[in-house]
């Protein structure tokens, strides 16, 4: 059998790519390297990821929000400024973080964001990593996703056709394969991928311990002479130690060696009684220098690595697969518009790069150095300032994002807002099967017209909206970007040129009779098995 996507790695990236996927109605498989997807690391205090702005989006836009929440290990904050709300909303009380300095939420000016509204990601979430991805699971697997585990990619090799993956003694064919296998990605190694970026200064532990004395820590992050400590509750600890990775995955983590870096770190002579859980990660920020090779592509860690720090690498990630999605779907169908799979790599690696920077940057806070303490101190004096906590928060909860798509409006490139239609349906809900949503607030004629020739892979809606920010009309791709906008008069030139650009070239030019439109109206959920 010949998939149409074999996908390396059932983490999050891995198993919301084909979940993407299995809503174009592709043949997925997805290979994994372990047995077992439990693993007690997911679960520690530390463990819990923060869901920034995008993901938040992203799984509603698919109906996955309320599967994580609803697990009960997510995690739900206050309102989220990023989408508004009056001042007395906002308590003086943390809504981030960069490099542990906090910014509150009543110094963040949400007038800086014009094209918010409130939604889903309304509310700051965090859930740990096992149950984000035991909810994807469940999902890629009523989807109809074919998941193999204990199956580790070993080698591959493609063709002008197809790619030969061969995996625990077995032989895989694939039209395309996705590396979402880690930062030791075989599959970006062995696809010939350039990774290049900075080595790291720091080896840092996630531990679980007793002590005979814990007292001797103090709880919260702490910084040292000597480096950072950081404990969540008694046992729960992380810490950096400024050794240049020496330590990281060279030899087994036993308890004298914690209790020495610890004891080293904190400048106590605390005693560990017992060491539970212990792994170490490090600072080496790398990229992949493209994030495709002919038919192998790479997502999420395969494709850029850094150090944890503020839990972007796992939001980084999910929005590679939100975005390759559909453009590789678009591309096996074949129906794409020329350069559209290159889009992917073209829009994203910007993305991580900048993350990369930021993880760069909150190392240069962190080091064991008067420098970085007086820089530190700079820092923390503006992010206590209106204009510094606003700034923090739009990076930390990734408010600004936005793909350079040229145009000349604003909101073109960066996420749509989430609209509520005079009927109650909001975008997100319009979006839920994957396909994109051409919204005719004014019920222009011109519009109109286009509406009516719209094929399967595109919604048309022509209804106001209770709060349109001032927008007569918006198309938004799949993944929930803006691809045009318009304020005025729609310029039919301007939305066909976006039409042909994002979707098929002949989506403008099919006639009414051969529509496959799919009803406006529809605010249904997607069927559970496709």
């Amino acid at each position: 059998m010949i998939y149409d996507v074999v996908i390396a790695g059932a983490g999050p990236v891995g198993l919301f790519l084909a979940c993407e996927l299995r809503l174009a109605r592709l043949s997925v498989l997805v290979l994994e390297r372990a047995d077992d997807p439990h693993s007690p690391l997911k679960r520690l205090p530390f463990g819990m990821r923060g869901l920034s702005v995008p993901t938040i989006e992203s799984f509603d836009r698919r109906g996955l929000l309320n599967d994580i929440v609803g697990l009960g290990h997510a995690k739900e904050g206050g309102r989220n400024a990023a989408t508004g709300g009056h001042e007395a909303d906002k308590p003086r009380r943390q809504a981030g973080h960069f490099a542990g300095i906090p910014f509150d939420y009543a110094n963040i000016d949400t007038s800086m964001w014009q094209y918010r509204l409130p939604g889903p990601a309304d509310t700051i979430m965090a859930a740990d990593m096992e149950h984000i991805e035991t909810a994807l699971a469940a999902r890629a697997n009523s989807m109809g996703v074919e998941i193999r585990r204990g199956l580790a990619v070993e080698e591959l090799d493609q063709s002008d056709d197809d790619v030969t993956i061969r995996a625990g003694g077995e032989t895989f064919r694939g039209r395309w394969l996705v590396g979402c296998d880690g930062g030791r990605s075989v599959v970006r190694k062995a696809g010939g991928f350039e990774f290049a970026g900075t080595d790291p200064e720091f080896t840092g532990y996630s531990v679980q311990v007793e002590m005979a004395d814990p007292d001797k820590l103090s709880l919260g992050r702490n910084y040292t002479p000597t480096g950072m400590y950081f404990q969540s509750q008694p046992g729960a600890i992380a810490m950096v130690a400024f050794d240049g990775g020496a330590f990281h995955r060279t030899e087994p983590i036993t308890l004298d060696h914690v209790q020495a870096v610890l004891r080293h770190i904190s400048g106590t002579d605390v005693t560990v009684t017992a060491l539970r859980l212990a792994t170490t990660w490090t600072d080496r920020a790398y990229q992949a220098t493209t994030y495709r090779n002919g038919r192998v592509l790479v997502a999420g860690d395969a494709a850029h690595i850094h150090s944890p720090l503020g839990g972007q690498g796992l939001n980084l990630g999910l929005g590679d697969a939100m975005n390759l999605g559909w453009k590789l779907a678009a591309t096996i169908r074949g129906d794409a518009p020329a350069g559209l799979l290159d889009s992917y790599s073209r829009e994203r690696h910007p993305v991580g790069a900048e993350v990369l920077d930021r993880s760069r940057a909150q190392v240069a806070l962190m080091r064991p150095s008067r420098s970085s303490r007086a820089l530190e101190a700079i820092v923390r004096d503006l992010i206590g300032t209106r204009d510094g906590a606003s700034y923090f928060a739009e990076l930390v909860w990734g408010v600004s994002l936005r793909y350079d798509l040229g145009g000349s409006h604003p909101l073109i490139g960066r996420s749509a807002p989430d609209f509520e239609l005079a009927d109650g349906t909001r975008l997100g809900v319009l979006l839920r099967d994957g396909v994109g949503v051409l919204l005719n607030f004014s019920c222009h004629a011109a519009l109109r017209s286009i509406g009516d020739h719209l094929g399967g892979e595109l919604k048309y809606s022509e209804s106001e909206a209770k709060d349109g920010l001032g927008l007569n009309a918006v198309l938004v791709r799949p993944d929930g970007v803006v691809a045009w906008a318009c304020d005025g008069e729609p310029d039919v030139g301007e939305v066909t040129q976006a039409l042909e650009r994002w979707f098929s070239p002949e989506v403008s030019l099919r006639s009414p009779s051969s529509s496959r439109m799919r009803s406006a109206s529809w605010a249904g959920e997607p069927s559970s098995a496709v």
